[in-house]
């Protein structure tokens, strides 16, 4: 059983490994597979319910970017987007209108003629991206529509998905096996594994969760060595980076403090990061040490 509920206008990510079940769950979203019980419900609509011509409407609703792009190499940029305009049976004119439109709103004008051989891989995905929201969708989905490209063609894809969603009031779910999707643009994700969701919620919330599997999959500080001392983890979401914390924490507590591992990212545009350290000293000593980084707003999680 898999329960997921995403809020309109926000950027859900599901994250797992290969045969987490990602695909499936992608493809029971747009009815391409039925699931064993329970509903789909996308924009209002129970797409388990419907079935013929209404299961066809229902799909304009949804848009689809895929990892390898999907283009029609014997057509035109401008006919590929069209594609999707063809089978709803607009005419021409709306079609070439809303193509070039829609070209323009991707960072592709005066690409319309270009076949899909001459351009690069960011421009294939934009190409696919237009083609996807044509029918001007209030959904759309994403299967690893960045694994193929190359790190910052990744963020020039990711960032305008961003913007998209932002603009056109489009809500978005992100399948991908990359955390730099995560950190970049969602506000919420998922851990899929066998076929569940393991943990979701909104991406700041889960980095202060305790043994978050997502937030240790974004800040991956690596295996615990022997000490003699507590090990504690500290998480801190929207706090200057250069603020003296640690030099504060020995200097206040007596401690020796010994940094044992620390990562930080940039995520929804504010400095985020885990750092784990080892505090020696006796049982009180620590307890309060423990209370003075948690009085300053930061996350602790007590690893040993």
């Amino acid at each position: 059983m898999l329960t997921l509920t995403l809020e309109r206008g926000e950027i859900f990510g599901v994250v797992g490994q290969s045969g987490a079940g990602k695909s499936t769950l992608i493809r029971t979203i747009n009815s391409l597979e039925q699931p064993d019980s329970g509903s789909v419900h996308v924009a209002g609509r129970d797409m388990t319910s419907l079935a013929g011509a209404e299961l066809r409407q229902a799909r304009h609703d949804i848009g689809m970017i895929f990892q390898h792009f999907n283009l029609l190499s014997s057509r035109t940029v401008r006919a590929n987007v069209e594609l999707s305009l063809e089978i709803t049976g607009a005419g021409r004119s709306e079609r070439r209108r809303r193509a070039l439109e829609i070209l323009e709103l991707v960072g592709l004008q005066g690409k319309a003629a270009a076949y899909p051989a001459q351009l690069s891989g960011g421009q294939k995905q934009r190409v696919g991206i237009a083609r996807a929201l044509a029918s001007n969708p209030t959904v759309l989905l994403s299967y690893e529509a960045t694994s193929a490209l190359d790190p910052e063609t990744t963020r020039q894809i990711l960032d305008l998905i961003r913007q998209l969603s932002k603009d056109l009031g489009l809500t978005v779910l992100l399948i991908t096996h990359e955390m730099d999707v995560v950190k970049r643009i969602c506000d919420s994700a998922a851990v899929m594994s066998e076929g569940r969701i393991l943990e979701q919620g909104p991406v700041e919330k889960l980095l202060t969760t305790e043994k978050s599997l997502l937030g240790q999959a974004l800040f991956p500080l690596g295996e615990i060595p022997e000490t003699s001392g507590s090990v504690v983890e500290i998480t801190f979401t929207g706090i200057p980076t250069d603020r003296p914390v640690i030099a504060q924490l020995a200097r206040q507590h007596g401690l020796d403090v010994g940094i044992l591992g620390a990562a930080v990212e940039t995520i929804h545009g504010r400095q985020t990061g885990r750092t784990r350290l080892e505090l020696p000293g006796d049982e009180g000593t620590v307890a309060a040490a423990v209370a003075d980084l948690r009085s300053q707003g930061l996350f602790v999680e007590a690893i040993k």
